[in-house]
């Protein structure tokens, strides 16, 4: 790894990606691809992020808010130079619930607490975390956060009446199987229309993204339906306002977000939450849940974009600017936000040459608030869905998914399987610590099995000269660590019968823990207990210093020379 790799992956700056950018070189004709770049992705943006917010349970406006806020922040200050930054369809999981339970406030303040976390990863230099995260666990969790956001929409998609959609998956699920003969036709359809549209666009390879002929197709169709006197629930009669005036608007309200404490908003039954240490416990999980999902997603994004782009990222740096995105957003009303994979694949497509494509995407949502809100108070709640559930699909990754079952070790298929159905029946966090743990300990077991001795003692290649009776040159190889090494001392007690010595040639035995260590001095207590002299030859640095520290000295029984060639020497000497 170069110098520089390194310092990416160690250093921490503010700003690092748009300071990189600037000494580079930026020119006229950089700022005009970010400036179409920024556009696109920002047109993207604006029924995404409403969608969204609608989906985490909350006004779509605060979707805006966090696109706009936080998208601009975190690009001003992160360490990835492509990532487009705002709400995901990751969080919905998390989201929901404290919305739930807490309301907007206690949303606000979970992602507060969680920028303060996001923090002090950055400072921990743990920007390296998304390399210790298998890939099973990623597709694990991320299709079962699809497969939540999926049924999520069914409401919506299909138009269906119910006044509350329960906390638990399986009951969720089983109240809208229940609702599913009551769908509306009408709204149906224009779901319907809206997700082929989304399916089909593609394929015409235009350069138009497909979200806004999706959403113009769908609001016609239901805008004609409503002609002919039917119902179809849009963002401008699910969702209303009070003006300064004290009159009600419809839809979302069409003027900045205003500087207010997160805590002031609010709460479960409408008025402001109370700090207490009880809210803070009860907050602190989800809290938790965010950050480290945060961290997962925009460090995965991240590498996602090195590898499209060739270039790297500062991964601390990136940390500290999705951190401070989240600190500054929720003042200003936006929830939790981090990079998205999608988003930030079609910003770098799109041309974008440096993070000010970022930002320009964050004011066109600004722009989309400030201009389009009464249009956009036309957007029917279907399409909205239908838009939600193409996401949960491109979240799934499914092909990926279908390759690691077919082609995959059995463990890593048991890894991703657990992942999953934790994640949809229970809890993210449970899921990834669950993941993790299974494939930790799956690793361990794998490489356990790669620590064995062989009988070297006729294999001239390696002992010249024919040793004396009752002599035997036995190889280690592996790592002598607490899963492998009783086993394997075990194994070699058991062929200590009628010997008279035996080298331990160990040149192959890159790493010795107090596992290993411990069955090392039982096998020589062993030695000595049977009148077999142990000679140990050639330790690597890392198990040398190990028994160094652990104080193991030579005794007349158990003797160590640094190579081979002086250990069979001193065979025919004893």
């Amino acid at each position: 790894m170069s110098n520089s790799n390194r310092s990416r992956l160690r250093s921490l700056g503010l700003a690092s990606a748009l300071r990189e950018t600037f000494r580079e070189g930026y020119h006229r004709q950089d700022l005009f691809k970010d400036l179409m770049a920024g556009v696109t992705v920002g047109i993207i943006a604006i029924p995404l992020a409403m969608a969204l917010a609608i989906a985490s349970g909350v006004r779509p406006e605060y979707g805006l808010y966090t696109a706009i806020i936080a998208g601009f922040l975190i690009a001003l200050t992160g360490g990835s130079r492509y990532s487009i930054s705002g709400p995901t369809a990751a969080f919905v999981v998390i989201l929901f619930p404290v919305t739930q339970n807490f309301g907007l406030a206690g949303l606000l303040v979970a992602t507060l607490m969680a920028g303060f976390i996001l923090v002090a990863l950055a400072f921990a230099r743990l920007g390296r975390l998304i390399e210790y995260i298998p890939e099973s666990v990623t597709l694990g969790f991320t299709s079962g956060i699809a497969i939540v956001i999926a049924v999520l929409q069914i409401k919506d998609f299909f138009g269906l009446e119910l006044t509350r959609i329960p906390d638990s998956f399986v009951q969720r699920f089983g109240d809208l199987i229940q609702a599913l003969p009551g769908l509306d036709w009408a709204t149906a359809s224009v779901a319907l229309i809206t997700l082929l549209t989304l399916i089909f666009w593609p394929r015409l390879r235009l350069p138009i993204p497909g979200h806004l002929p999706a959403l113009l197709i769908g609001s016609g169709l239901a805008w004609l339906l409503m002609q002919q006197g039917m119902v179809i629930d849009t963002i401008g009669t699910r969702f209303s306002y009070t003006l300064p005036d004290g009159t009600q608007g419809s839809g979302i309200p069409p003027f900045l977000p205003s500087l207010s404490w997160p805590w002031n908003q609010p709460g479960p039954d409408g008025v402001p939450l109370e700090w207490s240490w009880s809210l803070i416990q009860a907050l602190l999980p989800a809290a938790f849940s965010i950050a480290m999902l945060g961290a997962i997603e925009s460090l995965l994004c991240a590498v996602v974009l090195d590898g499209m782009s060739g270039r790297r990222h500062h991964a601390n740096g990136e940390l500290l600017g999705q951190g401070i995105g989240n600190l500054a957003a929720p003042f200003f009303g936006g929830f939790t936000s981090t990079a998205a994979i999608a988003r930030s694949a079609t910003n770098y497509k799109a041309g974008a040459r440096s993070p000010i494509s970022a930002m320009i995407h964050a004011l066109v949502v600004l722009a989309g608030l400030l201009v389009l809100a009464p249009i956009l108070s036309w957007l029917p709640m279907a399409s909205m869905a239908a838009l939600l559930v193409m996401v949960a699909w491109n979240m799934s990754e499914a092909p990926k998914v279908v390759a690691l079952l077919k082609r995959a070790p059995l463990g890593d298929v048991l890894v991703l399987l657990t992942c999953l159905f934790l994640t949809v029946l229970f809890d993210m966090v449970l899921a990834i610590s669950a993941g993790i743990v299974m494939a930790s300990l799956l690793f361990m077991r794998d490489l356990a099995g790669m620590t064995r001795f062989t009988d070297i003692s006729t294999q001239r290649k390696h002992v010249p000269q024919v040793l004396p009776p009752g002599w035997a040159v036995l190889k280690l190889s592996g790592p002598l660590f607490f899963a492998a090494a009783e086993r394997v001392f075990d194994e070699l007690a058991e062929t200590l019968e009628g010997k008279s010595g035996v080298v331990l040639y160990m040149d192959a035995v890159p790493l010795l823990d107090a596992g290993g260590l411990h069955g090392f001095e039982r096998f020589a207590q062993e030695c000595e207990a049977q009148g077999v002299k142990l000679i140990t030859a050639d330790l690597q640095f890392q198990p040398l210093r190990a028994m160094a520290r652990a104080g193991v000295k030579p005794t007349e029984h158990c003797q160590f020379t640094p190579t081979l060639e002086e250990a069979l020497q001193r065979v025919q000497t004893l």
